[in-house]
């Protein structure tokens, strides 16, 4: 398995879990992270063992965003300095919303800037009671990046996206549950069982069908209401031929429970 310096990726019982490591730094996005965060997600996506794949943090911080530091010192300048960091970040939040293969994210502390907006792009995301969210991008002058500004006005609408752009509002994580950004808040101690819960569930289910649903969902808000019901027309019936498909309907009528490949 690749070796990396500041994440870590583990996979076990066809989970993948990659981990922010730079806690010294609240697990601030420099450019040797981003990068390495969208190589174990491809890696993740492009290895046919891996069934789920669970996103945290190490330490107090989910992630702090981008690492000032680091993007002040790029020898290219502060500005392309900083749009390395966001392409890569951005190669590998594309990958994992595009995966097949339903990501969980566990926020185990403060989630701000880029961390905010990786933390929601999840399939589902549960959070420590500890874990607080802010945008915090217009504190330094800077603008949203990390595709806060395509997720976050479906999550939650665009009122409520602007009020935290604009304000930088931090959100507990009871409040991030009440506006809808993410589904569970769970003692901080229980966050990784919760996590592996609902990975194991993913892992027992039709990859297939999960790869679906994030398709059509993806698709939902670009498409006309009949372009949308064609999507949905193509995909039943490609899942319906799939051993998965047949698999799930026999297992139905002879009343036992599916073994998905």
């Amino acid at each position: 398995m690749t070796e990396f310096k500041t994440i870590k990726l583990e996979i076990s019982d066809r989970i993948a879990t990659i981990t922010f490591n730079r806690p010294e730094a609240a697990n601030g996005l420099n450019l040797a992270m981003a990068s390495e965060f969208a190589d174990a997600a491809m890696l993740c996506d492009a290895n046919s063992d891996v069934k789920a794949i669970i996103l945290t943090g190490s330490g107090r911080f989910f992630c702090a965003g981008g690492d000032i530091n680091a993007m002040q010192a790029s020898p290219l300048g502060a500005g392309p300095g900083v749009k390395q960091i966001a392409d890569q970040l951005h190669r590998g939040i594309s990958t994992l919303a595009r995966s097949a293969k339903p990501v969980i994210v566990a926020v185990n502390g403060t989630a701000a800037g880029a961390g905010f907006s990786t933390a929601v792009m999840g399939d589902l995301v549960v959070a420590a009671e500890s874990a607080k969210f802010t945008m915090a991008y217009s504190n330094v002058g800077l603008s949203p990046d990390g595709s806060a500004s395509y997720f976050l006005p479906r999550l939650i609408g665009l009122r409520k996206t602007q009020e935290l752009m604009f304000t930088n509002r931090m959100l507990t994580a009871e409040e991030a549950q009440q506006w809808g950004l993410i589904n569970r808040v769970v003692p901080d101690a229980e966050l990784m069982t919760v996590a592996r819960e609902w990975a194991a569930l993913f892992v027992a289910g039709s990859q297939r069908s999960n790869g679906a649903i994030k398709t059509l969902l993806l698709a939902s808000d670009a498409n006309g209401l009949e372009t949308q019901m064609e999507l949905e027309s193509q995909m039943i019936a490609r899942n319906a031929s799939s051993p998965d498909g047949k698999e799930g309907v026999a297992a139905f009528i002879a009343k036992r429970k599916p073994e998905f490949s």
